[in-house]
């Protein structure tokens, strides 16, 4: 009983693994868009860089709070001026430190007529000052800087890393714009290959039966073996032509499944034509995203100008410091405690023209950016008049093709008939047959390329949308 449990339980596992394999099925092109928005690994890595263009734009709104710190110092020395100071600094200075006691005693030995004494008394150095003992020095101090002027600089800084999290995000709707092309273009691609598989497999039974055919009339007499062998070699031919297109949709459900980044298993077809969107200019350089991005681009080099110009302008910051000192760590802090407040105004008088030729930089860039914004413009339009020149013309070859399918079918079965009679050879009716099947091929290729340029065209005019 226990070992056909664990059996059971094990055939469940393998089933749900196996399911698991087989991948999503029947999946629309809605659900495939919103799958991809979530799980598509180029998208998420676009999204990780908008994150960090965020990050340093919050970052630079602290540049303008300025920065506290609290510094722990902790020094030992028996350097003369190291030990003065760290006395000082803990407010412990001593006449004895200046060697007031050795020149006391030799005032006193000087009063007593010791003129020796007299004159050490001003040359001698005193060696307590100049050769203390070694001493702790902890110091622990909070100190706050702030920026109070800049010339606009921080303010121009922290509006262009919000443009460049602005364009980081662009670039992720430029992306999201692309990827749904190439899943559009998919889902259409493997409905047509089903449809070529189709016509093939139907081509393969009017193959099979023409071959039944040949073999009634070789048994009548009214056909030959090599008639028979012909027909099978065009079955052949036409079964790797099926057994090729079979591989080109595993290729396309292949590339699908990355796409989506899990495994597809199949697709609702679409097996209606896309239209083509309405064009207007003015709406095009409203929502095509390379246009923005130029004019966003533009925006920042004019930001990038005034950071230029406030080079010009004085900058001024404050500062301020508490602390404490003495030989041991945070001894009697409050009695022992010092403050600092100052201000400080840095303004730069003459740097070899380095300021000007930067603003005048800055100023060309400008003027260039602004010509690549009117080349964006333009070019933007010019490819959309291409693309709606090249969908207007593969929608004549669609339309040709259409005809020539049609009147290919009919010759075929015409030639098929006129065999049957003895009017057509089999070599005749298998030519007209190849050409059935090369009109099809167009015909599928046409219709591909009339909706990847369709595709396209819309890619170009959409805004894209936030993910």
């Amino acid at each position: 009983m226990v070992i056909a449990k664990r059996l059971i339980v094990f055939l469940l596992l393998l089933l749900s693994l196996k399911a698991e394999d087989v991948g999503v099925e029947n999946l629309s092109l809605d659900e495939a868009i919103n799958i991809m928005k979530q799980s598509n690994l180029e998208l998420k890595i676009s999204k990780f860089n908008e994150q960090i263009k965020e990050y340093e734009a919050e970052a630079t709104k602290g540049y303008k709070l300025g920065t506290a710190d609290v510094i722990v110092e902790d020094a030992y020395s028996n350097d003369a001026g190291n030990v003065f100071g760290f006395k000082l600094k803990s407010r412990e200075a001593t006449f004895g430190d200046f060697g007031a006691k050795e020149f006391m005693d030799n005032m006193g030995m000087a009063q007593q007529g010791d003129m020796d004494a007299a004159g050490r008394m001003y040359s001698d150095p005193p060696h307590r000052l100049n050769h203390p003992s070694a001493r702790n020095h902890f110091q622990t101090t909070f100190k706050y800087m702030v920026p109070l002027y800049t010339g606009g600089k921080l303010e121009q800084y922290q509006k262009i890393t919000q443009a460049l999290h602005k364009m980081s995000r662009l670039d992720t709707r430029k992306l999201l714009n692309e990827k749904i092309f190439q899943l559009k273009k998919t889902f259409y691609d493997i409905s047509l290959v089903d449809e070529y598989i189709d016509k093939l497999s139907q081509i393969i039974s009017n193959i099979d039966r023409l071959d039944e055919i040949v073999g009634s009339m070789k048994e009548e007499g009214y056909a030959k073996e090599i008639d028979q062998l012909e027909v099978q070699a065009r079955r052949a031919e036409a079964q790797s032509m099926l057994s090729q297109a079979t591989f080109n949709r595993k290729l396309a459900y292949q590339y699908l499944s990355f796409l989506l980044n899990q495994p597809v298993a199949s697709i609702q077809p679409i097996y209606t034509t896309p239209t083509v969107p309405t064009i207007d200019r003015g709406e095009i350089e409203a929502t095509n995203l390379d246009i923005q991005k130029a004019k966003l681009g533009l925006k920042i080099t004019d930001m990038a100008i005034e950071v230029e110009k406030s080079n010009f302008l004085p900058e001024i910051g404050a500062m301020t410091e508490y602390g404490s000192s003495d030989n041991a760590p945070l001894n009697r802090f409050f009695d022992k405690d010092f403050y600092t407040i100052g201000v400080q105004a840095k303004w730069n008088l003459y740097d070899g023209k380095i300021k000007d030729n930067n603003l005048q930089k800055a100023k060309i860039e400008n003027l260039k950016v602004k010509e690549q914004v009117n080349l964006a413009k333009e070019g933007i339009y010019l490819k959309v008049r291409k693309t709606l020149t090249e969908i207007r013309s593969k929608e004549a070859d669609v339309e040709s093709l259409e005809k020539q399918l049609e009147f290919a079918t009919r010759v075929y079965e015409t030639y098929e008939e006129q065999y049957k009679e003895g009017i057509k050879s089999i070599s005749d009716v298998l030519i007209k047959q190849s050409k059935e099947l090369e009109v099809i091929l167009k015909l599928l290729t046409a219709k591909n390329d009339r909706n990847t340029k369709v595709f396209e065209l819309e890619s170009i005019i959409s805004e894209g949308e936030e993910i």
